[in-house]
């Protein structure tokens, strides 16, 4: 995929493809796919050869939703692994990331667009790491980690401009 990048200390190569899909906000890839690294690397996640992060709007959240849950409406993020093929030597990981959904939340909430979708991206690699939301209390212990998550990578530098709303783009 366009824009691989590697990450040394996860496995042996943790790598990286971010593929824009949606065209309500101008993303910064090289700044998301920094967050990545470091997010998988908070997550641990160690079993994985690949991580495929794919940008969506609501159209194609809900269009995969319904494809890999039945379920007909708009969600933030989808998190999906994939076991390790004989021949490969890691699992792979796909996130498909509502970009528009981002934006939107984003711009009524504390920290955001940026914050929230570096928290969407958070979630799904806590997701890919293992972690459940079933229940209220799982979903709590995983916001808490998240949240600790987004205040070590706010105080990195690492949340700042990431996406631009098209609608204010070059003013």
């Amino acid at each position: 995929m366009k824009g691989a990048g590697q990450v040394r200390g996860i496995s042996a190569a943790l790598k990286i493809s971010v593929l824009n899909r949606q065209h309500a906000c101008q993303v910064c890839t090289p700044r998301l796919r920094r967050l990545a690294v470091w997010l998988a690397q908070q997550a641990e996640l160690a079993s994985y050869s690949t991580l495929d992060i794919l940008l969506t709007d609501d159209a194609g959240s809900v269009t995969t939703n319904r494809a890999v849950f039945g379920r007909d409406y708009v969600t933030d993020v989808i998190s999906l692994a994939y076991p390790a093929l004989p021949t490969e030597p890691g699992a792979a990981g796909e996130l498909v990331i509502n970009v528009e959904l981002a934006a939107r939340e984003g711009a009524r909430r504390a920290g955001g667009p940026d914050r929230e979708l570096a928290l969407y991206l958070a979630h799904g690699c806590d997701h890919l790491a293992g972690a459940d939301d079933a229940t209220p209390r799982q979903r709590a212990t995983m916001r808490r980690r998240e949240l600790g998550w987004l205040r070590a990578a706010a105080n990195a530098g690492l949340l700042q401009g990431l996406l631009e709303s098209t609608a204010t783009a070059g003013a």
